[in-house]
């Protein structure tokens, strides 16, 4: 028997690439489009990652009783003051897309020594427990002078994974999953369900 869960998404790449840690567990993972949902633009307006993650998660849970996980994630450039953190999506969408986000931000980062960065990613699990079930990961590494590869999303072709010495864009999605922010995450919520008996071992 497969356990079912809503991904809060219709983001492609994100449902993709969580199919993939959570597929081979027997679970069968929906985004909103799979089942039609269609949920007004939401004011994420938490003070945290996993405040954001829950607002989400509590938009789809009005209109369905499956389990939903709602992820929110950011990258934190400490040269930058953390930025561009909570608002990494928002600020990619502002500047016309990653591509333009990530040339800024090479830009701004032109005359820093310090190159350190983290991507953190905080996933809320609902209509599971009578309370909101939060897992957080965090993935260290380092912003690339330039571009690198053709994998990944988002700022994935400038952040250097500290684990592997190598950038997320040009990882197999074997590898990134293994370490990335998300990865870490989903396999803290995999443990969570195997322990409580809703996946196998």
């Amino acid at each position: 028997m497969n356990y079912e869960i809503v991904l809060a998404t219709s983001n492609k790449n994100k449902l993709k690439e969580v199919r993939e840690i959570l597929s081979p567990h027997k679970i069968v993972v929906y985004g909103l489009n799979d089942l039609g949902i269609k949920i007004e633009d939401i004011e994420e307006n938490g003070k945290t990652y996993a405040e954001n993650a829950l607002i989400k998660a509590k938009a789809v849970q009005k209109v369905t009783s499956f389990p939903i996980i709602a992820d929110d994630s950011g990258l934190e450039i400490t040269a930058l003051d953390n930025r561009p953190g909570m608002h990494s999506a928002r600020y990619a969408s502002a500047m016309g897309g990653h591509a333009n986000a990530i040339r800024e931000i090479l830009k701004d980062l032109s005359d820093k020594e310090d190159r350190s960065a983290r991507f953190v990613c905080d996933i809320v699990l609902l209509n599971v427990e009578d309370k909101p079930l939060i897992f957080e990961g965090i993935a260290k590494g380092t912003i690339a002078k330039e571009p690198q590869g053709e994998g990944g999303f988002g700022y994935d072709p400038v952040f250097v994974s500290d684990e592997t010495g190598t950038c997320f864009g040009t990882m197999p999605e074997g590898e990134k999953n293994t370490v990335s922010h998300r990865g870490k995450a989903l396999k803290k919520l995999l443990t969570y369900l195997r322990i409580n008996g809703f996946v196998p071992l």
